[in-house]
């Protein structure tokens, strides 16, 4: 970065939050500070300083720029400067980042001149490997002890690209010694600037720091003005410059090299210093100014010296460049001439005539043509753009668009095809300049904008390509016919990716109709198809998405179209609702179909369909297979969190825990993007909550509360927090939030969502647990058993009509629908051992932890219908599953069944020691939790008499006058044990207060 020759005063506040920033970084705490500041203030000065003592401390410092080229923007250029600066001076392990991730090359300047790239289908699966890279190679930059702070100036000219990438890398950055600082203009951030949203997020992210730069105070100014001039100036010149400063730093030190009138606005004292130079270098200066703050020298020098310049010009351009930085208006940055403040060059240029502003627009274009190495395609349009030569303009914002498209920019690709479609009307030689039609760009913009997630936009393209060529005046002959066809297929796709789902049915339909079929094999009328038939599935045709489909596999097949022949037979799965292998089948051919085509996202897409179909399909071992080895690919491509990674991670985590895998999974330094990570830990919340961690319900309800709005997350959360709240004992809420969610995600989704069935088993559940604690204390549990009634006939009705696309419920759905009829049963208070063994059988398909778990509430059914010898079987083979899963509430919970029915287990000990027999101990655990007599002999199957026999036994033994003090002595005496939950031993996981889902 510049230096500036004004010495360091103040900002200690600043100065040490950005070096504990710096620390924190280096201890593996990664970061983003945020510094805001009118012009002026000492933005740099304050980021000069702190780079200093940083890299005394053993930080590695970076320093790129953003460039203010108005609507032309140099996609990733901060980003860029950056990584050729680590390529060129980092460390061995940068190049080896470097080298294994060949997406980086689009970045770095052996790239620039090798022949554009052409982008394939999945610009976002290329543009995740690009951002993963930058993120790999400032990682290896750092190292713990000794970070990498990456400084980037002036975000407030950040192109789209680079705001994205900075997102990204706040959410990537795990545990990295990496420390990101981001400077930005706060006086030039108007209602509608573009960087604003950007900052408004990322001030959300616990990582980011926001300072703001004041101005210097009246004292700080004092100091820095005595600094500056090396000794106290005169009390009415500080006067003076503390008033028209106003605090900052760079006026007041231009005020103080100003001749002695002091002019009254900045402009001013600027304009008069410069009159003060050489008119050669105030020549230079404003040559300089057209280029804005910053220019590479060997074009400056090109534009100063002209065309066909001798040794002698080149000698005079080396005089006058050393003489403007000696008198401090110009100096080095980064390799480039820079003027010493943004607002130097900004005044320069402002007090140009239009004329002179034009003129030197065409020197630069004019320096850019005869040795095109000097500039980009972006700053040739720039220049031509403010030349006025709309020819030239149009020319270099198509080459801007491809270079844009190259480094996979599709913001800054779009926004230069903008300005071709808006020159072309002014440019009648604009098709033979370009080579290529009007509709040609507009389909290349189409395609950006869809890549940019400007779905609408995209829509917008593509509809006036058809346009273009639909109404053109020329005789409408097959040919034509044909090529409107394809760019409604075209369009329709767009209008796919916008959900407008019955209008890309409609053009669709426009396209078929004008493609012949029946004739030679055609690309075209293959992808009309596929569009056709994934358009008709989103309206649920059902049948005609089918006859569409078919037919496009089989034009694809003979036409040689394999990526359309994939797409199709995605299609086709998704309809074979009847039948689970042939579907498999289906998208097995679908994936190598993908892969012969090279195209990688499809080839996840089905990946993850055929994975999901095994699973749902109940073959848990063959879903296992498919989705490592997607994660693998995945991995590989560099898409572990594109959007079929991710789904893919999910699943494993699903898979993981049904086949009773509750292990923690092990810690990650790459746990992914916000939304992705959220969504990866609600679904590890089911082993969570399976294994009894302690905080399993507030995190659950913690990420179920976030700001997350994501339906999946509300579901899987949401469920998840039913469960353990059930655990814990806390009903009520248990209850309601069951219902909330039923409520919420049917107005969002459809109100037979298939989840809705597993809310309902949960919610039916707590009820269960809260009828038997109503019946222990005497209470009417009748409102209990009219919600579970609903409940259940929610459950039902989805079962029914929210089978997926019409056909049967898959054995997962089969098995809750199971266990919310075995669950109404204990709410009614019925002992049915069959509605449980019917739900055990039903999760025997492989879903371990579910198995075990019905199969302890069948064991409890039993005992409740005198089967003794049935319940400690299940209830033994329960326990021994229980615990080699490591689910402790439910191996606690059967052993707690066992020794209230008295049933001979492994492993479960008798409570009581040597004072107390076991039923003694059984008797006084609930005599602590306050129930009566016929309570304790309700929950233990015996009679009242009974249990007050065995409380006066212990009422003796221990040497007590009555309950509470018998409680108190087995307290003090560590005779009561400890049930799930803290509970006491004894303590009925049913009562109420503890019992499981």
């Amino acid at each position: 970065m510049t230096r500036s020759t004004a010495p360091f005063v103040a900002r200690g506040e600043q100065v040490a939050t950005l070096l504990a920033a710096v620390r924190r970084a280096a201890s593996g705490e990664p970061g983003l500070v945020l510094l805001g500041a009118d012009a002026g203030v000492g933005k740099t000065r304050l980021l000069g300083h702190t780079a200093q003592l940083a890299t005394a401390e053993g930080a590695t410092v970076v320093v790129a720029h953003c460039v203010d080229l108005g609507e032309i923007g140099l996609p990733y250029l901060p980003f860029a400067d950056a990584l050729l600066q680590l390529v060129t001076d980092g460390p061995a392990e940068v190049a080896a980042a470097v080298a294994s991730r060949p997406a980086l090359r689009r970045l770095l300047p052996a790239g620039s001149s090798d022949p554009a790239e052409p982008v394939g289908g999945d610009e976002q699966a290329e543009r995740l490997q690009l951002f993963d890279g930058v993120a790999a190679v400032l990682s290896a930059a750092g190292r713990p002890g000794a970070p990498l702070v990456l400084v980037l100036e002036d975000l407030h000219w950040a192109d789209a690209s680079s705001r994205d990438l900075l997102r990204y890398l706040v959410a990537r950055l795990r545990t990295e010694p990496v420390l990101v600082v981001g400077s930005y203009r706060a006086d030039d951030l108007h209602r509608r600037h573009p960087l604003r949203p950007v900052l408004a997020e990322l001030g959300r992210h616990p990582r980011v720091e926001r300072v703001d730069l004041p101005p210097f105070t009246p004292d700080e100014l004092r100091a820095f003005t005595t600094a500056l001039a090396g000794r106290p100036v005169p009390e009415e010149t500080l006067r003076r410059v503390v008033l028209r400063s106003e605090g900052n730093a760079y006026f007041a030190e231009e005020l103080l090299r100003a001749p002695t009138d002091l002019p009254g606005t900045l402009a001013d004292v600027l304009r008069a210093r410069l009159e003060q130079l050489d008119p050669q270098v105030q020549r230079l200066v404003r040559a300089a100014s057209a280029a804005g703050r910053r220019v590479a020298e060997p074009l400056l020098r090109a534009v100063v010296t002209g065309p066909g310049a001798g040794p002698e010009h080149h000698a005079a351009f080396d005089a006058t460049l050393r003489d403007a930085v000696a008198h401090h208006v110009l100096g080095s940055e980064d390799g480039r001439i820079a003027f010493r403040h943004a607002l130097l060059a900004e005044a320069v240029y402002a007090d140009l005539l239009p004329g002179e502003q034009v003129s030197l627009h065409r020197d630069y274009l004019q320096a850019a043509g005869a040795d095109p190495a000097l500039a980009t395609a972006a700053e040739r349009a720039h220049h031509a753009l403010l030349s006025h030569d709309q020819r030239l303009a149009l020319v270099a914002s198509r080459e801007a668009a491809r270079e844009a498209g190259r480094v996979l920019a599709p913001a800054e690709e779009l926004r230069h095809l903008e300005t071709v479609l808006r020159l072309w009307p002014g440019v009648p030689t604009a098709a033979d300049d370009l080579g290529e039609e009007r509709v040609d760009v507009l389909l290349a913009a189409a395609a950006a904008g869809g890549r940019a997630g400007l779905a609408e936009r995209a829509v917008q393209m593509a509809r006036e390509a058809v346009a273009e060529v639909d109404g053109s005046p020329a005789p409408r002959d097959r040919a034509t016919a044909r090529r409107v066809a394809a760019l409604r297929t075209t369009l329709a796709r767009h209008l796919l990716g916008a959900e407008r789902v019955d209008e890309a049915l409609r053009e669709t339909d426009r396209a078929l109709a004008g493609l012949d079929p029946g004739g030679t094999p055609d690309a075209d009328r293959a992808w009309a198809l596929a569009t056709h038939a994934r358009a008709a599935l989103n309206s649920d045709l059902d049948e005609q998405a089918e006859s569409a489909a078919s037919a496009a596999v089989e034009e694809a097949r003979a036409a040689g179209a394999r990526d359309a022949e994939a797409d199709a037979l995605i299609s086709l799965a998704m309809l074979v609702v009847d039948d689970a292998t042939r579907a498999a089948d289906l998208l097995g051919e679908a994936l190598r179909r993908a892969r012969d085509a090279g195209d990688v996202t499809t080839e996840l897409r089905c990946t993850y369909n055929l994975g999901a179909n095994r699973y749902y399909a109940g073959a848990l071992d063959e879903a296992a297979a498919i989705i490592s080895a997607g994660l693998d690919r995945a991995a590989s491509a560099g898409l572990t969190w594109g959007p079929y990674g991710v789904e893919l991670r999910l699943l494993q985590d699903i898979v993981r825990y049904a086949r009773g895998d509750l292990t923690p999974p092990p810690a990650s330094s790459d746990p992914g993007p916000p939304r992705a990570a959220a969504v990866v830990a609600g679904v590890q919340t089911y082993a969570a909550v399976a294994r009894g961690d302690a905080d399993a319900a507030g995190r659950s309800l913690e990420l179920l509360r976030g700001p997350h709005g994501d339906t999946m997350i509300t579901l899987i959360a949401g469920g998840c927090s039913v469960d353990a709240l059930t655990w814990s004992g806390r009903l009520d809420e248990a209850v309601a939030l069951a219902h909330e969610l039923l409520d919420e995600i049917g107005r969002v989704w459809s109100d037979y969502f298939l989840g809705g069935i597993w809310l309902s088993a949960l919610g039916i559940a707590a009820l269960a647990d809260q009828a038997a604690a109503d019946r222990l204390a005497g209470r009417d549990p009748a409102p209990r058993l009219e919600t579970g009634a609903r409940l259940l006939n929610r459950a039902v009705v989805t079962a029914d009509r929210g089978r997926p696309r019409g056909g049967q419920l898959g054995p997962e759905g089969r098995a809750w629908l199971a266990r919310a009829h075995a669950e109404h049963a204990r709410l009614t208070g019925a002992a049915d051992p069959e509605t449980w063994r019917r739900a055990t059988e039903a999760f025997d398909y492989g879903y371990r932890y579910e198995h075990a778990r019905t199969r302890w509430r069948w064991a409890e059914a039993l005992v409740a219908s005198g089967d003794r010898d049935g319940a400690r079987v299940q209830a033994a083979a329960a326990l021994a599953d229980a615990r080699a899963m490591g689910a402790a509430p439910l191996a606690t919970a059967l052993a707690d069944l066992a020794r209230r029915a008295r049933l001979d287990l492994p492993g479960v000990a008798t409570a009581g020691g040597d004072v107390l027999t076991a039923r003694e101990a059984e008797v006084l655990a609930l005599v602590a939790e306050g129930l009566s007599n016929r309570q304790i002999g309700e929950r233990l199957y015996i009679s009242g008499k009974t249990v007050s026999v065995h409380v006066s036994r212990v009422l003796a033994k221990l040497g007590a006058g009555g309950r509470a003090e018998a409680v108190a002595v087995a307290h003090r005496r560590g005779l009561l044990g400890a049930g799930p939950g803290g509970r006491p031993a004894g303590t009925a996981p049913s009562d109420g207060r503890g019992s499981p889902g």
